[in-house]
């Protein structure tokens, strides 16, 4: 009987004389029976559950439920199936040395092995379905298991079995836990009570679980779904079928929210504060970081240093294996166990020589290590974001309470506040994610050169020190880069701000041919950025060298000592060299990222210093003295509306805001006063008073006007009461009278919130609806009276979406008078009683201001009878106000009624008058055909004319995907996103240069065939060391030894010279390699910046009404930035980790080519979980960033609108966003990283699996007689294996991410270019055509695309030369596209245009355009001197300039200005008035002396006064010129010799203005009766 159970060598097997449990095999089958027990029972209930589950819906997680003790029970579960393993392994060998099988040595053990699984997936599957009853067959388990168990202890000690006999220990460990097991199932009845007792307890699951919104689940899966991310699976698998969106991912756990987080740091950053004795000491943020988020950072210190530990077994493992493998082949291991019962007991050192238990082990330390560093990645990322969204509440807390002055006085600016925002907490939150490794790395390194030492002795210190050594040029050259980076930084910064520049300005570029120029200084800029960025290369690829040559030259140093230091007794074994090898690996990777982590911790240390220097400025003071004059008591400010309700502080609520109620009215209430100021004075910081000696008093229901000159403090005095503004002296009493019968707290509701419109208006990044509700609950009719009153309905119509069209930073431009009208609106539908306007007319004309005044101040306020408190400069409404404060230098004037003052105060009245004169006068100028408003709507509608045109733009990029492919089913979805982009890959590529790339491959093959050839080397050399060593060790004693041993040594040093080189051959190879790509890159992303540039900037006009600017400076700004930094490490990264892979598998198949039958599953696995990978990591990544960008806006918002945040008293509200947007964008982050923890555990789970194989295959075909060198470098190899596959998908999916830059910017590089060369050579035409000026217009028909209809059809005209033509018409009669079609700007397709007798069509653009002059309706300017404005081709002398300037009017303000004609315009001419501007625009037309100047509307923002200077000056300056003026102004072409009357696209009438105006129904006419 060949499996017999318990072994027939002996006849004694089965006889029980000596009573039954002293038979050993009897007690092993006694084991048996409780693991076969609960198999029996659990299996139909599993079956019976799962086939009932399967046929419903699974179950939600909301039913999910942790028993007590439930972790501490799957980690004694885990161990115990460590134990079992053991077991069973030390009884097949046990087995191995009897006679005949002894079953009853391991099948037990198999059994419980089976028995404990099997226990733990009942346990999960009754706890998902929360019903204990069921756990009393686990608890009967584990009881007689520990008898059975308990046993056989005994009678094992009774039979003197020791400690030293493994069986003995395994014993007695499984009795333990089986013990420890029984506790935890007792626990669970004595707390959930579910049997024995009457009363179960009922377990509601928690909070988040109840929620099923809450889809991040890590928190409350068990730990084996913990540990891989089982739980991710749904998730990943399904981002193949459809995209992941928010809604998929959910809502976080309230442990992560912000705002627990937020209190968490708040409570350990106030507890400081109130410990410390020091007051003027500011509380620590590193302590209170380290108490609010100190724990899991040591339990993630905890794993890392169980994950480092676990490292070291592989290298022991190798070196255990080819030891023992070598022990084999020489001879059969020895048998030292004794006989006790009639079978072998072994100790564990003998269990420990067998190659495939070392295997096993191996396998299984793998797995360990990685679960164990992956957990400790995970909880150290969870915690980074924890920290992150708990930093940014505290931060965006701080703003709201920052003092006004300090970000007036430019302490604070906007740029350092967003700076804290996106770099400072970032950095702090990468700190913590690699914080463990400070403390773990030392220990890392300490623990290896100490294992080294023990394998190799001396030599490994030589090692070792060429490590430590390198180390600090390491760290050099990260120093380097960052400050590399930072330069280039700046350089993209300016590039950008020039491309902003040309891309705003474009359309005049075009018209004076200047776009070469301009396009020239960006890449001046350019070429000082691609310098910095050589340089950033060049570091790069030395810190990729170090990298790739440390590793390298340790080894050289370290083999080549030994080889020279050793003695022939203890020359290098197999087993040595390739465990040492191993090691040298590993200690590469801590010593290459200490750096990075060094630097880290300094920029941390920055960080926090700015952070804590930002959580001690000046905050404004406490508003309570808004309450009128109760003494302000601590009571008071806990019961303010603004303290948080502490009891309930895990829901969404940073204060619970309510509407301010609107008051009833009583009949008294008419001579209230609602805010007086007594003897205030106010200052902005300094102790200097800005404001000094106010008295005055706003009455209640009024209307209260405060009038004075520019700067003579009105805005301040709105602030002051506002209680922006810091108070020397006096009170601000704000009435509380007329609230008597309601409440306290309605009270202070109804008080707090002031109806507030800044004179710079605000918008927030919303929709035009949501700007004006402003949080407040929509009521149509009020919405459409508002709306009225602002005018804004025309504005609304011409929006793509309507009052739903997103405004604000990133949505539409609108332009100065449309924002301050939405302002006003907001301050209008606000249901307060007192509303402040600041300035509401500035940007308006005269008739939307008078319609605003009327219809929203006097009728909408007024009707309401709110107190409105208005500071103007229209001194024309003045009769409208009920009370009047006139303010001058910093302190009022007169306050009293319009009567008081006329009566009191004659001066001032008269001088008022005179002024209103004037203003009357222009308001009856101004009443012509377009007034400023139409102008800005035209604005907007040239924007949007073209918004389906912009929309297909933006489909573009899904078009090219879906190629023709319009049937969108799952398949050709799926397919399309798990594509990689492989032509984009080539296109990128080629753009770099075939040698570079030719270079690039090349290298890298020979690098990675140079580093296998080296330990191929290594190989041989030890194998033959050891086979001299052997044959030394047996040879006859007759040869003299000496002279043998001199000859073995001989041998064996012939084999360094080869080292030698083939070392230095890697380390060299590694160099060229890294440059290669680095400079790949860079030559690449030259190319296609300067292939960019080149087609944007000569694109026809028609791209760039179509295009929205923001998408063409993305190509410049964000994808430009990835092509030159982040492509080519990603690039570099793949192709080695790649590389590295592949040489591995190569490796581990030539020396067991019975691996390749394992590698194919193996590989199909692989491609799955890259391939699903690949697409949720991509959804992640784009999650991330789109939910990254409102918060930082929501930052800059809040902080650019202060003041009127708090004066209306959002503040809650604001945070309550605040946190929502932080909670959102961690949200995605922490899938993002979950995924990157699902994706690195799958790939580490594969990798120890092909160690696993490598090594049973090795082992396996070592007994045919393989090399044990060989076996040493595939297990090597395969080790290696383990740390970069998950690198290989992080990098695909990473690059396909950056590819998508290259993708966007070639779809720019296929825009149609305008044909600047035309048939005429420049040779040809004149020097100085055109010399008389005489245009013929013959038949012209122009559209600006062909797709679109034409906007002027059979024109003609002609002009002789010298004659001055006014063209007229309304709003889109094609005025306009005329004077484009001189310039060749848009499609001509019929008709031609000869001036002076050359056809314009034919003529090279340049020279066309260079040799007429336009002045535009918007005056653009560019950063620069003037002299670069008026004149950057540098053409002419100063004196021509004075000149022109002259002729504008603008000599003696230049003459004035610091620098004269170097004296700097900013950005856009911001420096200037818009009147000013435009006469720069005419003086740069006079610049150039052309005999034809047209005028686009160029009037329309000049007062009176100018105009007609100017006016005069084109009547003189240019008497033998031809101009053409595109009316405006219908007066300003009366003195005109030939008026054009167009409409649609036609001339509708043509001929002298004196004669059109005597027609009676001529449109000429009626547009001058209209202006007049």
């Amino acid at each position: 009987m060949a499996l017999s159970f318990c072994g027939n060598d002996l006849n004694d097997s089965y006889s029980v004389e000596n009573g039954v449990l002293n038979n050993p095999c009897f007690v092993d089958a006694l084991n048996l029976v409780p693991h076969v027990f609960l198999l029996f029972i659990t299996f139909p209930i599993l079956f019976i559950g799962w086939g009932s589950q399967s046929s419903k819906v699974q179950i939600h997680h909301n039913t999910w439920l942790h028993f007590p003790g439930h972790n501490l029970r799957w980690i004694l579960t885990f161990t115990l199936l460590f134990v079992h393993v053991c077991e069973i392994a030390e009884g097949i060998v046990s087995n191995t040395w009897m006679k005949s099988n002894h079953l009853h040595l391991f099948l037990p053990a198999f059994m419980g092995f089976i028995a404990a699984t099997t226990s733990v997936v009942y346990y999960h599957n009754i706890e998902t379905a929360n019903f204990p009853k069921l756990l009393l067959a686990l608890f009967i388990y584990w009881v007689l298991a520990f008898m059975t168990k308990f046993t056989k202890l005994l009678k094992f000690a009774d039979g003197g079995v020791t400690a030293y006999d493994l069986r003995f220990c395994i014993t007695a460990v499984l009795v333990v836990l089986y013990g420890l097991l029984m506790a935890v199932e007792i626990n669970v009845i004595r707390v959930r009570k579910y049997v024995f007792f009457a009363t179960p307890q009922r377990v509601k699951p928690p909070e988040d679980l109840q929620d099923l919104g809450v889809r991040f689940l890590q928190p409350f899966v068990n730990l084996l779904s913990k540990a891989t991310y089982w739980w991710m699976n749904p998730l990943i698998m399904g981002a193949h079928k459809r995209p992941i969106e928010l809604k998929k991912i959910g809502k976080l756990p309230i442990a992560m929210r912000a705002l627990t987080n937020y209190i968490r740091l708040k409570d350990a950053y106030e507890e400081q504060r109130q410990n410390s004795e020091d007051l003027e000491k500011s509380p620590s943020i590193w302590r209170s970081m380290y108490r609010a988020f100190g724990r899991p950072i040591l339990l993630s210190s905890t794993f890392r240093y169980m994950a480092d530990l676990l490292g070291f077994a592989g290298p022991l493992c190798i070196s255990g294996i080819v030891k023992h493998l070598n022990k084999t082949e020489d001879g059969e291991g020895t048998q030292t166990g004794e006989l006790k019962f009639g079978v072998y007991f072994m100790s564990s050192e003998q269990l420990l020589q067998n190659t495939y238990v070392l295997a096993v082990l191996l396998f299984l330390a793998l797995v360990l290590q990685r679960t164990f560093l992956q957990a400790s990645y995970y909880v150290t990322i969870e915690t980074g974001i924890n920290l992150r969204g708990a930093l940014l509440a505290m931060i965006y807390n701080k703003i709201l309470r920052l003092s006004t002055s300090n970000m007036s006085m430019g302490e604070m600016t906007l740029g350092q506040i967003s700076n804290l925002v996106a770099i400072e907490t970032n950095q702090l939150m990468w700190f913590l994610f690699l914080c463990p490794n400070l403390w773990a790395m030392p220990v890392q390194i300490i623990m290896g050169v100490i294992l080294l030492y023990y394998l190799l002795g001396a030599s490994a210190l030589v090692g070792a020190l060429v490590i430590v050594f390198l180390a600090p040029i390491q760290y050099l050259i990260a120093t380097k880069l960052a400050n590399t980076q930072k330069s280039s930084l700046d350089y993209s910064t300016d590039r950008l701000k020039k491309t902003t520049e040309i891309l705003k300005g474009i359309k005049l570029l075009k018209l004076y041919a200047w776009e070469n120029i301009f396009c020239d200084s960006v890449l001046e800029t350019r070429g000082k950025e691609l310098t910095s960025l050589r340089t950033f290369a060049f570091y790069t690829s030395m810190s990729i060298f170090m990298n790739a040559a440390i590793p390298i030259a340790a080894v050289l140093a370290t083999f080549v000592t030994h080889a020279y230091m050793s003695d022939i007794e203890s020359m290098l074994t197999p087993a040595e060299a390739f465990a040492s090898l191993a090691l040298f690996h590993i200690l590469v990777t801590p010593l290459f990222l200490l750096s990075t982590v060094v630097r880290f911790a300094v920029k941390a240390l920055v960080s926090v210093q700015k952070l804590g220097e930002f959580l001690q400025s000046e905050e404004i003071g406490d508003d309570s003295w808004r309450n009128g004059d109760m003494p302000v008591s601590l009571d008071a400010c806990k019961k303010h509306p603004g303290a948080r309700n502490r009891k309930q502080p895990m829901r969404y609520q940073m204060d619970n805001y309510e509407q301010p109620l609107r008051r009833q009215l009583r009949p008294t209430e008419t001579e209230d006063v609602a805010v007086k100021v007594n003897n205030g004075y106010f200052t902005w910081g300094s102790n200097v008073s800005t404001l000094s000696d106010i008295n005055i008093r706003i009455p209640t229901g009024q209307l209260t006007m405060i009038v004075g000159q520019v700067g003579c403090g009105k805005s301040s005095l709105l602030l002051a009461m506002l209680g922006e503004m810091q108070t020397l002296s006096g009170k601000v009493y704000w009435s509380n009278e007329y609230d008597s019968d309601f409440s306290h707290e309605e009270r202070s509701k109804n008080r707090y919130s002031v109806a507030y419109a800044a004179q710079k208006s605000w918008l927030l990044n919303a929709t035009v609806e949501e700007n004006i509700t402003f949080g407040i609950p929509f009521n149509k009719q009020r919405y459409k009276a508002v709306i009225d009153a602002c005018s804004l309905q025309p504005d609304i119509d011409l929006l793509p979406f309507g009052d739903q069209t997103e405004i604000g930073e990133r949505g539409i431009n609108l332009s100065g008078g449309q924002r301050q009208r939405i302002c006003v609106a907001r301050a209008l539908y606000q249901n307060t009683n007192i509303v402040f306007l600041d300035d509401p007319f500035s940007a308006l004309d005269i008739h939307l201001s008078d319609h605003l005044m009327q219809e929203g101040i006097l009728k909408f306020l007024q009707d309401d009878k709110r107190t409105v408190v208005l500071v103007t400069h229209k001194l024309q409404y003045l009769i409208h106000a009920d009370w009047i404060i006139a303010m001058k230098g910093g302190s009022v004037l007169r306050e009293g009624t319009l009567k008081d003052i006329q009566t009191h105060d004659v001066e001032l009245y008269e001088h008022w008058k005179t002024l209103m004169n004037r203003q009357d006068q222009e308001l009856e100028k101004d009443t012509d055909v377009e007034s400023q408003t139409t102008l800005e709507r035209k604005t907007l509608r040239r924007a949007f004319y073209s918004r389906e045109a912009k929309n297909q733009i933006d489909d573009e990029d899904e078009e090219e995907e879906e190629e023709e492919d319009e049937d969108d089913n799952m398949s050709t979805t799926t397919s399309r996103r798990s594509k990689i982009p492989w032509r984009v890959c080539w296109g990128y590529l080629s753009s770099g240069g075939f040698f570079l790339v030719f270079l690039m491959v090349t290298s890298k093959l020979a690098k990675h065939s140079v580093m296998v050839a080296i330990d191929y080397w290594l190989a041989a050399w030890t194998s033959s060391a050891l086979n001299d060593s052997s044959s030394y060790s047996t040879s006859n004693s007759t040869t003299d030894n000496s002279t043998l041993g001199k000859m073995n040594n001989a041998e064996h040093l012939a084999y360094v010279p080869v080292f030698i080189i083939l070392c230095g051959s890697g380390i060299f190879l590694c160099l060229i390699t890294s440059l290669s790509v680095e400079f790949l890159g860079l030559s690449a992303a030259t190319n296609l910046h300067h292939n960019l540039l080149n087609k944007i900037i000569h694109a026809p006009l028609r791209f760039f009404d179509i295009t929205p600017l923001g998408q063409i400076l993305n190509r410049f700004s964000a994808d430009t930035n990835i092509i030159d930094q982040h492509i080519p490490p990603t690039l570099e990264s793949l192709t080695r980790s790649t590389l590295l892979c592949l040489s591995a598998i190569g490796v581990i198949a030539f020396v067991t080519p019975v691996f390749l039958i394992a590698l194919l599953p193996l590989a199909v696995a692989f491609y799955f979980i890259q391939k699903y990978f690949r697409v949720a990591s991509k959804d992640l990544q784009d999650l991330d960033d789109s939910t990254q960008l409102p918060l930082l806006c929501h930052f800059s918002e809040t902080a650019e609108g202060l003041t009127t945040i708090r004066a209306f008293r959002h503040e809650a509200r604001f945070k309550q966003r605040m946190l929502e947007l932080t909670d959102t964008n961690n949200t995605a982050y922490l899938f993002l990283s979950a995924a990157n923890r699902w994706l690195e555990v799958r790939t580490d789970y594969l990798g120890a699996v092909i160690v696993l194989t490598a090594a049973l295959a090795a082992i396996w075909m070592s007994s045919y007689g393989l090399q044990s060198g060989l076996v040493g470098l595939g297990l090597t190899y395969a080790l290696t294996v383990t740390n970069y596959l998950n690198w290989v998908v992080r990098n695909l999916a990473d690059l396909e991410v950056q590819m998508a830059a290259v993708k966007k910017v070639n779809s720019f590089l296929s825009t149609e270019s305008e044909n600047y060369d035309g048939s005429i050579d420049v040779s040809q035409v004149p020097e100085d055509w055109p010399q008389h000026g005489e245009i013929k217009i013959q038949d012209l028909c122009v559209r600006y695309d062909p797709m679109l209809k034409p906007v002027l059809k059979h024109v003609n005209a002609f002009i002789n030369p010298g004659q001055k033509v006014g063209i007229c018409g309304r709003t889109g009669s094609g005025k306009s596209s005329l004077s484009l079609a001189f310039f060749n700007m848009v499609d001509v397709f019929e008709g031609k245009i000869i001036i002076d007798g050359i056809d314009i069509c034919k003529l090279p653009l340049q020279t066309l355009r260079s040799r007429l002059s336009i002045i535009l309706q918007d005056p653009v300017l560019f950063s620069g001197s003037i002299r670069f404005n008026l004149d950057p081709g540098r053409t002419c002398n100063d004196d021509r300039l004075w000149e022109a300037l002259e002729i504008a009017q603008l000599k003696d303000m230049v003459k004035a200005l610091p620098g004269g004609l170097d004296a700097v315009i900013t950005e856009g001419g911001e420096n200037f008035s818009v009147g000013q501007r435009q006469l720069f625009c005419l003086a740069r037309a006079f610049v150039r002396k052309s005999s034809i100047l047209i005028m686009d509307e160029a009037t329309a923002s000049i007062d009176m006064a100018t105009e007609n200077i100017l006016q005069k000056v084109v009547m003189t300056a240019f008497a033998d010129r031809t101009v053409v003026t595109i009316a405006h102004r219908v007066h300003t072409i009366l003195t005109a010799d030939l008026v054009i009357v167009m409409k649609r696209g036609n001339i509708l009438e043509y001929g002298k203005p004196e004669m059109l105006m005597e027609q009676e129904d001529s449109m000429f006419a009626s547009f001058v009766k209209a202006d007049m």
